[in-house]
This record gives structure tokens, C-alpha cells and sequence, in this order.
């Protein structure tokens, strides 16, 4: 980098600072990671000539990657690696991944058994999103729900990932007003609450016209080999095949098929 770079570098940092400063500001912290998971270690020098910035630059950018532990320095050389926190980001990604793979067969085996549309949902954002699906024969006409993101309160698999919330995130979700989709759908806090205590105590959720009408649900929690709730597996269908004469033994069916999935998440060995 010329002295000439470099000075017009410093002098665009005492600018202000508008939505394209910020935009190459995220795009250099991307390319500095991309440069150590590349070469494993540098130090403030190398990592401002690859990025062709001025070392103040590199430095800041490296103290903000630290701080969100992204990457760490060994003290020792000065040099920066990457840090436990691209692990954590990784092991999310990883878990969807994996849960998809593994729940394909699982899925599908519920669904030609039952007949019904079968789902997998994790949390996600305030809200819970299908990464999963397979139609049974009787389901053909359903709509598809991959993708699609779902309201927490007023769905099976929503209820499960729910109520499998850290206690301080789920309680500030239930703090929230609740909005109202149908007669049946549950939008009072303490009612709510109750029921989530129900669904962690009998291991599945249950969804009667909550959503819209004429939609019927049973959803039971899948876990990680550490016992964390990662995912609900859900089956869905109309009232008319799926009332709460039937929905309780779809339940417990359902229950089984997402114990299963736990297991091949490694969860029971």
C-alpha cells in the first residue's frame, strides 16, 4: 500500500461515517476472517497489506472481531487466529445442517405411515421456521409450510420450541402482546404459560384450529446429544381427520417418531 493510499485512508476515516462506510466496514471484518481461516495466524501488518487499509484500520477492525470473540491474539507473538466464537456460529449452522439430514428419513417414514404432512421447525428470530417437510398420501392437497415462518404461541411446534426456551428469553416473549388468529388461539399470558408447563411435563404440544381454521397439529421436541431442544418435529392435518378424539394419539405417535430423530442427533448415548 502507497503512502498515497494510506493517507487518503486516514482521511476518509475522519469523514462521517454513512450506510456505505458501514457496509465496507462489515465486508473488510469478512475478508479478515477469510484471511485467517486461509493462512491460520497473522499479525496487524499482514492483515492490513492484504486488505490494502492502514494499520489503524486492521487494528480496529481485529479489536472489534476480539470483543465478539470472532478472533483471539496470542499474547506471546501478537499474532491473531480465529476465535472459539466462529465455532459458535459454525455449530448453529452445523445443527441445521444436521437436523435436516438426519430428519429426512424420519419425516418421510411419518408420513407414509400417517398420511399427514410432516414438518420440522427450529427457533428462529421470535418465531418458528420450518426447515423440513414431507406430504403422506392423504396430504396432498396441504399447503406447504417449508420455510415458512410460524407464530411461537400458536403452534405445536411453536409451543414445544417454546417452552424449551431459556427461561429469561421465553418470559420476555411471553411479554408480549399475542396476536389473535382464530377463536381458539391462546393470547393470555398466564394461560399460556400453564399450558407450556403442561407440554414440557407430557413431552408434546397439541394445536387445535389455533392457527386457522380447520388446522390440526401435534408437535414433540427434538434434541441435540447434549439434551438441548433443537427442533420440533410436528404433524399437521385437517380437523376432520385430525379432532381431539385422535389428536392425543397422533401425539404420543409423534412423540416416538421425534425421540427417534433425538437419538440419531446423538442424544441418549
Amino acid at each position: 500500500m502507497t503512502r498515497t493510499q494510506k493517507q487518503a485512508e486516514e482521511t476518509s476515516e475522519k469523514q462521517p461515517k454513512g450506510a456505505g462506510s458501514a457496509v465496507q466496514s462489515v465486508d473488510r471484518a469478512v475478508s479478515v476472517l477469510e484471511i485467517l481461516a486461509r493462512i491460520g495466524e497473522a499479525g496487524v501488518t499482514e492483515i492490513a497489506d492484504e486488505l490494502e487499509v492502514h494499520k489503524s484500520t486492521a487494528f480496529r477492525l481485529l479489536g472489534v472481531l476480539e470483543n465478539r470473540g470472532l478472533v483471539a491474539q496470542a499474547k506471546d507473538r501478537g499474532k491473531y487466529y480465529l476465535g472459539a466464537g466462529v465455532l459458535r456460529l459454525a455449530g448453529a449452522a452445523a445443527v441445521r445442517l444436521d437436523i435436516s439430514q438426519e430428519g429426512a428419513p424420519v419425516c418421510r417414514e411419518l408420513a407414509d405411515e400417517l398420511g399427514e404432512t410432516v414438518n420440522i421447525a427450529v427457533y428462529d428470530d421470535d418465531a418458528a421456521v420450518n426447515i423440513m417437510q414431507a406430504r403422506g398420501a392423504a396430504s396432498v392437497t396441504a399447503q406447504n409450510w417449508l420455510g415458512r415462518r410460524t407464530p411461537l404461541h400458536a403452534t405445536s411446534s411453536g409451543k414445544v420450541l417454546l417452552a424449551h426456551l431459556p427461561p429469561t428469553l421465553r418470559e420476555g416473549l411471553l411479554a408480549r402482546t399475542l396476536p389473535r388468529f382464530t377463536e381458539r388461539t391462546i393470547t393470555g399470558t398466564a394461560a399460556l404459560r400453564a399450558e407450556l408447563e403442561a407440554i414440557v411435563d407430557q413431552g408434546y404440544a397439541m394445536a387445535l384450529e389455533e392457527l386457522e381454521r380447520g388446522l390440526a397439529a401435534a408437535a414433540a421436541p427434538v434434541r441435540a446429544h447434549d439434551g438441548k431442544v433443537i427442533g420440533a418435529l410436528s404433524v399437521s392435518g385437517p380437523v376432520y381427520r385430525l379432532d381431539s378424539d385422535h389428536l392425543p394419539e397422533l401425539a404420543k405417535r409423534t412423540e416416538e417418531a421425534a425421540a427417534d430423530l433425538s437419538r440419531r442427533m446423538g442424544y441418549g448415548f
